[in-house]
């Protein structure tokens, strides 16, 4: 069966050895690790690789400040990364290193062949260079300030020998190929962007460096070494060692399925590396998919900002899982992504340990009060049961095509609406008053729902373990099942799958809640400004708990805002509340701009019924504080994500 499965190739960028790597590294090889396990989850031959990319200059001179060699400097950062991911639990099935021999063999082959077909040249090489990127600028690409268009610190003059490749030789043939090949540069703007770069003009590029010499050596011209991006970027081809033996690897796997890379680095995934491959006449990668930055309070991570978030600690105190599952819920693949460490604290709380853990602890505890922890079969009884049992087919079906789309933080939503919803069947069942029942009809209520429930954990270990692979077999294991390593995809898409009889194991709750971290301080009581109470308004008369519990409060996020036509109060919100989008209209217009409400989180009544105003139907209310003196405030709930409860 192995020989007939489906073949999957996905890399991660070969990261540069400068420095620890940060969060924003730790997001783009996330993804890529959760791609790779759900097309494992979903019976494909996967092949993941990523690595480290440790020659040029910048290093060599590193090295030398600190009196050792390059492959000692490289070699200990290096080291950091593997266990970096270790902790991560990415599940690569290859680490290449561009100082590894297979790697320096199938570079020089592969620049031989680009030199005998006549794409690579000798000529002397004049202009500016920037030593970080290690890019060559042109004259016009710089401007007038004479800083590199991509990091924006100086660039030098350089003049040296160099081997040079015929990049703009390729330009139609790349143009023909992304007019055919429409999907292979992801997301559509990225495409635009470089179709636009393309047009402008490509010179050719130089592809060997005389001015230092930790590299690998051009095979017939060895006083230089082969500039970074023809050394880099074969590493992909190198991993599957072509020349070795039949070159199986190569052959079971080439070309790539995707290459997914931060979009600084777009450009050379997409124009240098295709160019190069049609040189070589070697088939493109299927697509490459370029991500956003990690954001820290609104400027991209540097170094020299010194904003760069290290990734360890966050492990170290909230747990690999906690991590994966907030940059890949909360960024949309292809956007740059804010991190802040109480909107982290605060997602993992609620969706981890307040959304799925309660469900499996209350789950299992529940089974072990009423059932001796065993679980018995009991079919559909009620809607409320057919309602959750079709739900979880689709909720499979929606997950699967989003992972199919690369949608990684819609697929996690449908799981959570799955799992809220089975937190709300919980209340709507009410087990604790079944078990008092000695009707059999409740007590055959008692056992459906409980199977139910266990059921739907059974479908979410396996739906979550991408995103969650720590947490996703700790459910597994609470439910007293085995071989968790052997579930599929397919096993999540059949309803009643959970062997009747199967024993439950109870354990420590998989996710503790934490502290929220303070952003700022609070002003202290005695500082604030007194006010005149006497025009408060009276109290109104108390309502029982059973009211209130009949209200559905949520935290949304305002998509859109604008001003209703002809009406001088109401403002026309569309807000995302977690599992779906819905319009509302609100009397606030002459307390905010519209403008102002755009990304803003408000609190939300969900369940007062739709009503028509101006033509419009409005679905709930937006709640907000009213003071005796006309002065309006919405809500501020920012550090909470949509679909929040409000309790």
């Amino acid at each position: 069966m192995g020989d007939t499965k489906k073949t999957y190739y996905i890399t991660t960028p070969i990261y540069y050895p400068s420095a620890k790597l940060h969060i924003g590294h730790t997001y783009c090889t996330s993804v890529a690790d959760t791609i790779a396990r759900f097309k494992r989850l979903a019976g494909y031959d996967v092949r993941f690789l990523t690595g480290s990319d440790e020659h040029g200059q910048k290093i060599q001179r590193a090295a030398e400040a600190q009196g050792i060699t390059p492959l000692e400097y490289t070699t200990n950062i290096v080291n950091g990364f593997k266990a970096l991911w270790e902790k991560m639990y990415i599940s690569n099935d290859d680490f290449i290193r561009t100082t590894d021999e297979r790697h320096e063999k199938v570079v020089q082959e592969l620049f031989t062949k680009a030199y005998e077909k006549g794409d690579i040249y000798k000529a002397e090489y004049e202009g500016w260079y920037c030593t970080p990127c290690e890019t060559f600028w042109t004259e016009q690409k710089l401007g007038e300030n004479h800083t590199c268009p991509d990091c924006g610190r100086p660039v030098e003059k350089v003049k040296e020998e160099s081997y040079f490749f015929k990049l703009a030789k390729y330009t139609d043939q790349w143009l023909k190929f992304i007019e055919e090949n429409p999907d292979f540069i992801q997301p559509e703007s990225r495409r635009n962007e470089m179709i636009q770069f393309v047009k402008q003009g490509l010179e050719d590029l130089a592809v060997s460096r005389t001015s230092f010499d930790w590299g690998i050596k051009v095979p017939f011209d060895p006083k230089h070494v082969v500039y970074v991006w023809f050394d880099a970027l074969v590493n992909y081809i190198s991993a599957l060692a072509p020349f070795d033996g039949d070159g199986e690897l190569y052959k079971k796997y080439w070309p790539a399925d995707l290459h997914l890379v931060g979009k600084e680095i777009v450009r050379f995934h997409t124009i240098i590396w295709p160019m190069m491959l049609m040189s070589l006449e070697l088939p493109l990668p299927k697509k490459v998919f370029g991500h956003g930055w990690m954001i820290v309070d609104g400027t991209k991570m540097s170094k020299s900002l010194g904003n760069v978030i290290d990734p360890i600690p966050l492990i170290d105190t909230y747990g690999a899982d906690s991590l994966r599952y907030y940059l890949l819920s909360e960024i949309t693949l292809g956007n740059d992504g804010n991190f802040t460490l109480p909107n982290f604290v605060t997602k993992i709380n609620a969706d981890l340990s307040n959304d799925l853990g309660n469900l499996l602890n209350r789950t299992i505890a529940m089974i072990e009060k009423y059932h001796d922890g065993v679980i018995t079969k009991c079919d559909d009884m009620d809607d409320l049961d057919r309602d959750v049992s079709a739900l979880a087919v689709q909720t499979v079906k929606d997950f699967e095509a989003s992972m199919e789309n690369m949608e990684l933080n819609k697929a996690i939503k449908s799981v959570w609406a799955f799992i809220g919803r089975m937190n709300k069947y919980i209340d709507e069942t009410m087990p604790w008053v079944l078990a008092k029942s000695e009707d059999a009809h409740d007590k055959a209520r008692l056992q459906s729902a409980m199977y139910h429930l266990a059921e739907a954990l059974r479908i979410i270990a396996i739906l979550v373990s991408p995103v969650i692979p720590v947490g996703a077999p700790k459910i597994w294991d609470q439910l007293g099942l085995a071989g968790f390593g052997e579930a599929t995809l397919e096993d999540a898409k059949t309803w009643g799958a959970l062997p009747i009889g199967t024993k439950v194991v109870k354990g420590e709750p998989i996710y503790p809640r934490f502290e929220i971290p303070e952003m700022i301080e609070a002003t202290p009581a005695e500082a604030e400004e007194a006010v005149d109470t006497s025009n408060i308004p009276p109290l109104k008369e108390n309502i029982t708990y059973d009211d209130f519990e009949k209200l559905d409060l949520r935290v949304a996020k305002v998509v859109s805002c604008e001003k209703v036509p002809k009406s001088k109060k109401l403002l026309k919100f569309v807000l995302d509340i977690g599992i779906e989008e819905r319009t509302v209209l609100s009397g606030i217009s002459q307390y905010y701009e519209p403008e102002a409400m755009v990304g803003k989180k408000v609190i939300y009544l969900s369940n007062l019924a739709p009503k028509k105003m101006m033509g419009i139907e409005s679905y709930g209310m937006i709640l907000s504080a009213s003071d005796w003196e006309e002065h309006l405030e919405v809500t501020n709930i920012e550090s909470l994500p949509a679909g929040s409860v409000v309790k």
